[in-house]
């Protein structure tokens, strides 16, 4: 029995309010004009951090405080097994958009389970919506004020 190739990617759980933002693949894409939470693979040796950063760099334009990791998602296509790190992350600098996506959209977390996902990040997307609204990051604990 031969092994099964492994890819190890990254997605930006990107909030804004009630909305998170998602990009479409591109057409010359494999699973062409499917969305996605933004992101994409870790290169060997990389720390998966910064390929996060980097990817949604090179992908949207913009630089994202990269934080804890909101979910790991496993998903089994045909051709090899996929784990994901999903990142709660934060636009720092510049503006999100379409550099090499087909196009970017921000969507109220309800509605995510209705774009064409990629079949990795349907149960995300799912998730997301049955927890509803989105809450706010929480701000780091100060002890020392109390």
């Amino acid at each position: 029995m031969s092994a099964r190739a492994r890819k190890l990617v990254v997605a930006a759980l990107v909030r804004e309010g009630t909305r998170v933002l998602v990009s479409r693949r591109r057409a010359d894409q494999p699973m062409p004009l499917l969305w996605e939470f933004p992101g994409g693979k870790v290169e060997p040796g990389e720390d998966p951090v910064l390929a996060l950063a980097r990817e949604v760099r090179e992908e949207l334009g913009c630089g994202v405080r990269v934080g804890r990791i909101h979910e790991v998602v496993f998903h089994a296509y045909d051709a090899f097994d996929l784990v994901m790190l999903v990142y709660a992350c934060e636009i720092v600098d510049g503006a999100p958009r379409a550099l090499q996506v087909a196009e970017i959209a921000w969507v109220e977390v309800a509605r995510l389970p209705e774009l064409e996902l990629l079949p990795a990040d349907y149960p995300l997307a799912r998730a997301l919506a049955r927890a509803g609204e989105l809450a706010p990051p929480r701000a780091p604990s100060d002890d020392s004020a109390r």
